[in-house]
């Protein structure tokens, strides 16, 4: 069941018991990260509560916070449907290049293809930050570029704060 909140005519918030979440254990997990999780295929706030499910049972991952989901539209290709969008605060001890290979790995077991830049998606994951490092490879950029324009981060990140 999710409560709906309209910001405004295109912004949408939905919260449930996991969306925001907040872990009241501690771990020991030693790198803490910032994930952007978003999709527009089919029912995604079900699936963010498996890929929830599914982050819980992994020893090798703490979920630590979540945020609210926030409903906006797309940017980039515009014709195609709203998304869905949150964040999740994590901790493991994955360095970021072998997270950034588990998060491919799980947005590929939700369904993802990659057809073309900003094509409908099932589930997106995306590194936001990485334990305050700055990273900066050929397939790697953390902070996630140009995180704080986009309505899609800031918004979830924001209400995680309160």
């Amino acid at each position: 069941m999710y409560l709906k909140r309209e910001l405004n005519e295109k912004l949408t918030t939905f919260t449930s018991s996991r969306f925001p979440y907040r872990n009241k254990r501690e771990s020991s997990l030693r790198y803490e990260l910032t994930i952007g999780i978003g999709g527009n295929i089919g029912d995604v706030k079900r699936r963010f509560e498996h890929l929830f499910m599914a982050l819980q049972r992994d020893k090798r991952v703490s979920i630590e916070r979540t945020s609210l989901i926030l409903k906006n539209p797309p940017f980039g290709y515009t014709n195609q449907e709203d998304f869905f969008n949150s964040i999740m605060v994590l901790k493991t001890n994955m360095k970021a290049q072998t997270f950034l290979a588990y998060l491919l790995r799980l947005e590929k077991k939700f369904g993802r293809k990659r057809s073309f830049k900003d094509a409908p998606r099932t589930l997106d994951l995306d590194i936001i930050f990485f334990n305050n490092e700055i990273i900066n490879t050929q397939t790697l950029t953390i902070p996630h570029h140009s995180w704080s324009k986009r309505e899609s981060v800031v918004i979830p990140l924001a209400s995680m704060s309160k």
